[in-house]
């Protein structure tokens, strides 16, 4: 069986991508405001591969970086997948500076160039995830190339997409970290960091 293929199929379907259904797909693939939709998704990924995403964290996949296609699914389970099975606990970012350090090599070796806006979108994630500074700067940057080498009509969707890692980087630009994850990680919380959540403070579907 071609895991990476079954791995890709799931995430963004067979059928090719359209921005109306990149646009669609975010619910289901950033948790939107249905708790029951989104506990119910996260046990569908649980399910079918929480194994695989085991594997991955083991370092039992690694030669899929050897092609861009399937390090793009190495990244997904290592980044996305674990934010759906491990949802509120520590592991969800257990794995972040590994898919990190697979997107920056991964851009060094242009890997990103040879797939389509949603693909790419995704392959840069792990950058919009890291508490590091300079590598939010590199997500920004990253995600504003792909809004503006995308088609036109692509563009309006991804600006939405470089808003978010604005917000990410503006985030840890403030606080040097992701405040809402101090409760996951066992940190204590500043009072800034405290009345910032209590005022609604993003918390990015954790």
């Amino acid at each position: 069986m071609n895991h990476s293929r079954t791995v890709l199929d799931f995430w963004f379907g067979r059928e090719p991508m359209t921005p109306a259904r990149f646009a669609a797909r975010q619910p289901e693939w950033f948790g939107g405001r249905d708790a029951e939709a989104r506990a119910a998704r996260d046990r569908v990924i649980g399910e079918q591969f929480g194994a695989l995403t085991a594997r991955a964290a083991a370092g039992e996949l690694d030669a899929w970086a050897d092609s861009p296609r399937q390090r793009l699914a190495l990244i997904l389970l290592l980044d996305q997948f674990p934010r759906h099975i491990h949802r509120g606990t520590a592991l969800a970012f257990a794995t972040d500076d590994r898919a990190a350090a697979l997107t920056l090599d991964g851009m060094q070796k242009a890997a990103d160039a040879t797939l389509d806006p949603a693909a790419r979108s995704f392959f840069y994630m792990p950058l919009q995830h890291s508490e590091a500074l300079d590598v939010q700067e590199e997500s920004v940057a990253a995600f504003r190339r792909l809004r503006d080498e995308s088609p036109p009509d692509w563009q309006p969707v991804l600006a939405g997409s470089l808003d978010f890692a604005e917000k990410h980087r503006d985030i840890v630009r403030r606080f040097g970290r992701f405040p809402h994850r101090n409760g996951f990680l066992g940190r204590a919380s500043t009072p800034e960091e405290i009345a910032w959540l209590e005022a609604g403070g993003e918390r990015f579907g954790s």
